[in-house]
């Protein structure tokens, strides 16, 4: 259940990805086609096969669940972005782009760095799944580690959660609430995996369904504010709105 999860979550990313390449060639929306691109190569990167000969390639100290994680805090940020600015969240713009988050990247990014190169990585392995049960120094630094790549997603998602809510409760047109509501249903989803660390061991599948709930959620959400975008500049062409920012 878990490999269908993750081949159709990268199925529908690298389509949506593709089908964003013409309009990002001609520069309409490229920030859309960043999201897409960068959520499909983090979801190749979760997965084991493809994530093995990646980072042999790197050297086989799993330097690629820390590129991994870089990819995953770049797609936040742009999705961050792309959102506030197309439902005018000024607030929440200011809180991502801003000082202050800037400051929560660069405090979070450092962390995650210096906790990897703390630990013993040597052998490559999805999730690092062969490292973080090496010996218990290890397993306690992968705990950290796995809670601050999870920090700046979820500092993004909660940040963006209040606009959305306000989205789907407002009389934008029905397309775009639907869109908000699967927003706030990813950002949820990301905040519930902040709770990982209280997960217990023989839940690990939760754990798979939660990230994939997220990532679905924020990719179909973006894809039809595109949609909504395509049908209102069909309908009346002359009218910009929120979906064009």
């Amino acid at each position: 259940m878990i490999e269908i999860l993750q081949w159709s979550t990268l199925a529908t990313c690298g389509l949506i990805a593709a089908a964003r390449v013409p309009s990002a060639i001609r520069g309409e929306n490229r920030s859309l086609f960043y999201i897409f691109g960068l959520m499909t190569v983090a979801i190749l990167l979760s997965i084991e096969a493809p994530y093995v000969a990646i980072d042999q390639a790197l050297g086989g100290i799993n330097l690629a669940n820390l590129l991994l994680r870089f990819i995953i805090f770049a797609a936040i940020y742009f999705v961050g972005i792309r959102v506030t600015r197309g439902f005018g969240a000024d607030s929440a713009y200011r809180r991502i782009t801003g000082r202050a988050g800037m400051v929560v990247l660069l405090v979070i990014s450092l962390a995650l760095m210096v906790l990897f190169f703390m630990m013993d990585t040597v052998g490559s392995s999805a999730g690092l799944a062969g490292p973080s049960v090496r010996n218990q120094h290890n397993a306690v630094l992968a705990q950290y580690y796995g809670a601050a790549g999870r920090a700046y997603p979820g500092y993004v998602a909660l940040v963006l959660l209040p606009a959305m809510v306000r989205a789907v409760r407002s009389r934008l047109p029905l397309l775009v609430r639907v869109a908000a509501g699967l927003l706030a249903l990813g950002g949820v989803a990301i905040g519930i995996s902040l709770l990982f660390p209280f997960v217990p061991p023989g839940w690990g599948a939760i754990k798979f369904i939660v990230n994939y709930t997220a990532v679905l959620c924020y990719v179909l959400g973006l894809a039809l504010i595109w949609a909504a975008r395509v049908h209102n500049n069909r309908v009346s062409p002359a009218k910009r709105t929120y979906t064009e920012k």
